[in-house]
């Protein structure tokens, strides 16, 4: 069989390997803007900056992308995608099995560890105006409906689901913690508020 060069085939690149190539490439983007805002803060996060730390070109932020807004919506999917997977498809009490207000508890506990460990990252991202628009915030806003709507708490859900979802949210948790209120007290108080909520039904 003829051959361009060594280990190169007439064929050229399997199939799906330019979508690979580009699945790793907004991946490197995404991990290159975290470590970023973590080392440096929000105001390092350039498309310059994002583009040199992950080793592509500006072109490719700026095509995958569009402008800095877009890359910080796409960072939030991107820093609670493991958490969505979790209460998605995961093990109870988080995932699918356990009671509907056993699976609301432990979503505002993980979602406060996920607060606690990457707050830089999510409190950059709330600094966005639009930032109750991308998805992973619809995806939460919803799983919360639809427990409140399992526990059957009656009253207007989509709005009581913004209500508990408002407590979780980093920019208040931080100011929370600055002034000197544990993690462990802001668990407390988020489930305290979710039985008071749904009391009425239990």
């Amino acid at each position: 069989m003829s051959r361009t060069g060594a280990g190169t085939s007439l064929l050229g690149p399997p199939p799906g390997s330019g979508r690979r190539d580009a699945q790793r490439n907004t991946a490197r983007v995404l991990d290159a803007a975290a470590l970023l805002i973590t080392r440096c803060g929000p105001d390092a996060l350039t498309m310059d900056a994002v583009a040199a730390q992950a080793g592509v070109g500006k072109g490719t932020v700026f095509r995958r992308f569009g402008n800095r807004a877009g890359l910080m919506a796409a960072l939030m999917d991107h820093t609670e995608r493991e958490l969505q997977e979790r209460f998605m498809s995961g093990p109870p009490p988080l995932g699918p099995g356990a009671p509907p207000l056993e699976r609301l508890l432990a979503f505002g506990e993980a979602r406060l560890h996920l607060v606690a460990a990457q707050g830089p990252i999510m409190r950059a991202i709330g600094d966005l105006d639009s930032r109750f628009e991308v998805p992973a915030h619809g995806l939460a806003l919803t799983h919360v409906r639809l427990l409140l709507q399992a526990l059957e708490t009656g009253g207007d859900v989509e709005l009581l689901a913004s209500a508990l979802m408002a407590p979780l949210d980093p920019a208040l948790v931080s100011l929370q913690v600055q002034h000197g209120v544990s993690m462990d007290r802001i668990t407390a108080a988020w489930q305290d508020l979710v039985r008071r909520v749904v009391g009425s039904r239990r």
